[in-house]
């Protein structure tokens, strides 16, 4: 509602402006530092002050005069030098929120948005690393759809890269399986955790055996071609990891829409079409001689303003490798091309699994399937949600659909960027990852898979319910074990996305057990403490036997006036009725993070509500009748923010 009024605000002045006086100024609506101040100021006098030669105050007081009356608005009061403060009518406010008016997002931009995360290796089990990215694709996406946006979730799955066949080479060379073997290793629990063991293992054999390298170049080789028993493995052990990764990913509430798969990219001709776009636009040139001979590059200056931009450039970016196979970043281009509907091809598509509740995730194939798929592709934005160490290489992609006259694509092709997780020495000690007395002494601890270094996320995961299920034993020791293991699975899961989310995308995480399941602080469980507060009101309620008044009859405007005259219950009120505002914020800054913020302030505003009005022993009628209304109202924005936009689970009891 404090959105919508926002809104409506900078519409109807930015109307009053022009037909008054005849010229267009953007109108910039901020929320004033003091609440004395009232609830909205404008400072559109100084942005005229130089096109009406006019001093800011005496055109703010000119504005304030002429100003046709706005509906919902008390008054509109002309401060310091020519700011205009608007000071809403609460008993208005109030009645329009317990109507539900304003309450459905705003008209949004027309077109289908692209989110594709997760994207993870199919080689091993995800890691702490890749649920950031999840968390952060998952809940951007949830922010998208709670402002009107349509979105489509794609998790792009590279299962012909270097990683896929590293385990193949693992598998065929060194431990001489066949696809048989592996097939049944992949009946078995946990060959994700097989994968990532051996993977290192691979790793560190390459170091040791440096001619076995070509193994990896003839692996690569057959899958891209999908020539014989390599292909054949890495087939299975694509698959079969990809399935491991949804299954931990739907742990945290995450699920997609579709999953394109590399291999269909090159099986389908998608990159041979793109190839072919870029030598016509000549976004791409074959090298002779040098260190790329024979070689097709793309110059360096289509990606950095300081590249001569000539051809043999030691900073041109490879497309396709002397021996044929084209690299990461040519797939990519044709892959981003594919989300813009650019093309004019497209994957067949087979499902691949149902949701418990019901959603359909489907898998690109290269075979037609008699099930007919939604329509995917054809974005009119496209979020690729990787990490920072990436830049390089998006920027390639993006200076590639530039470099074939799609500047528009381009400028709506956005890399979603984050920075790494690391873990602090106390966690890693915890989870029983063995640190030198140096490492011990760091502020944070990088992991590495190749090295066989890391945290497995399914481990992480298991170790925060186990510590939350102890927490929760400790209270509730009556309650039945499974409902106790119910909650510390949610309790778990929101300490967890929250403390991936509470940092801004730019900042180092040093992720920590004992910090991320606090009942104290900006944490997951503080803020589902509260929500789950509110809901014990509730519970007391209906323990006395008694029921929710009707408030639309017990509260008109005149009711929610009286009792809002107290500075307190106002202030409250506006707290909890800015998630729309929220929302906004921090899509434009692209930062989940301002959510989980406003999530942990509204969390605060409540618990201090609830501590300083006891609900249910309030005399007066009409007071107790608005305090239930504002906790129930309290209660709404905290579950519509946590479990709609943030992925967090409310429990029941902590």
């Amino acid at each position: 509602m404090f959105h919508y009024i926002e809104e409506q605000l900078r519409q109807s002045f930015a109307a009053f402006l022009s037909s008054t006086y005849g010229v267009d100024v953007p109108v910039v609506v901020e929320q004033p530092k003091q609440t004395s101040f009232g609830e909205f100021a404008l400072p559109v006098a100084f942005a005229l002050a130089r096109q009406l030669r006019k001093a800011p105050r005496a055109i703010a007081e000119e504005l304030a005069a002429k100003l046709p009356p706005n509906p919902g608005v008390a008054s509109v009061e002309v401060a310091g030098n020519g700011y205009l403060n608007v000071r809403l009518d609460r008993g208005l406010y109030a009645a329009a929120l317990l109507s539900g008016e304003g309450s459905s997002p705003a008209g949004a931009a027309a077109g289908k948005v692209i989110v594709e995360h997760t994207n993870i290796n199919p080689n091993k089990a995800a890691h702490i690393g890749h649920l950031r990215n999840s968390v952060l694709g998952d809940t951007f996406v949830r922010m998208l759809r709670a402002s009107g946006r349509p979105v489509e979730v794609q998790n792009y799955i590279d299962n012909t890269g270097v990683q896929v066949a590293d385990v193949v080479v693992g598998f065929h060379y060194l431990e001489q399986k066949s696809p048989a073997d592996v097939a049944a290793l992949i009946s078995q629990p946990r060959f994700d955790y097989y994968c990532w063991d051996l993977y290192a293992r691979t790793s560190q054999y390459y170091t040791t055996n440096p001619d076995a390298i070509q193994w990896r170049r003839d692996t690569l080789h057959a899958i891209e071609h999908g020539e014989g028993v390599l292909a054949e493995l890495g087939h299975l052990i694509a698959d079969a990891i990809v399935e491991c990764h949804l299954d931990t990913m739907l742990r945290l509430g995450i699920v997609y829409d579709v999953l394109p798969r590399e291999s269909e990219i090159l099986h389908l001709k998608f990159w041979a079409r793109a190839f072919e776009q870029l030598k016509e636009r000549q976004a791409v040139y074959f090298v002779d001689e040098g260190k790329n001979q024979g070689c097709w590059v793309m110059a360096a200056s289509h990606f950095r303003d300081s590249a001569t931009g000539e051809e043999g450039d030691d900073d041109a970016k490879v497309i396709v490798r002397s021996n044929g196979t084209v690299t990461y970043v040519g797939k990519d281009i044709a892959y981003q091309m594919w989300k813009f509907g650019l093309l004019g091809l497209d994957f067949h598509y087979k499902p691949l699994r149902t949701y418990p509740d019901g959603h359909e995730a489907w898998v690109a194939t290269d075979e037609p399937c008699e099930l007919p798929a939604p329509a995917f592709g054809g974005g009119a934005e496209v979020y690729n949600v990787i990490d920072s160490r990436q830049s390089y290489l998006q920027d390639v992609v993006v200076a590639g659909l530039r470099a074939l006259g799609y500047a528009s694509q381009a400028d709506h092709s956005i890399h979603f960027s984050y920075e790494m997780v690391a873990l602090s020495p106390r966690t890693c000690i915890e989870l029983g990852i063995a640190l030198s007395e140096e490492d011990r002494k760091r502020p944070y601890v990088e992991v590495s898979g190749r090295k066989g270094l890391g945290v497995k996320a399914d481990d992480l995961i298991d170790k925060l319910i186990e510590k939350a299920k102890a927490e929760v034993d400790s209270r509730h020791p009556a309650k039945p074990e499974e409902e106790r293991l119910r909650i510390a699975t949610q309790i778990a899961i929101g300490a967890l996305r929250y403390f991936l989310l509470k940092f801004t995308r730019n900042t180092v995480i040093a992720f920590d057990l004992q910090e991320a399941l606090s009942f104290e602080g900006e944490t997951g469980p503080y803020v589902q403490y509260a929500a789950v507060r509110a809901r014990n009101i509730l519970r007391k309620l209906a323990e006395r036997g008694e029921t929710l008044p009707e408030f639309s009859a017990a509260l008109d405007s005149a009711a929610m006036h009286r009792q809002l005259q107290a500075e307190d219950f106002w202030q409250l009120l506006l707290a909890a009725s800015k998630s729309g505002t929220a929302l906004a914020s921090a899509l434009s800054a692209g930062e989940p993070s301002h959510m989980a913020r406003y999530a942990f302030q509204l969390a605060q505003a409540f618990n201090a509500f609830y501590h300083d009005y006891p609900i249910l022993a309030e005399e007066n009628p009409e007071k107790r009748t608005f305090l239930l209304w504002l906790a129930v109202y309290f209660k709404e924005q905290l579950e519509r923010t946590l479990e709609q936009v943030l992925g967090i689970p409310v429990p029941e009891y902590m």
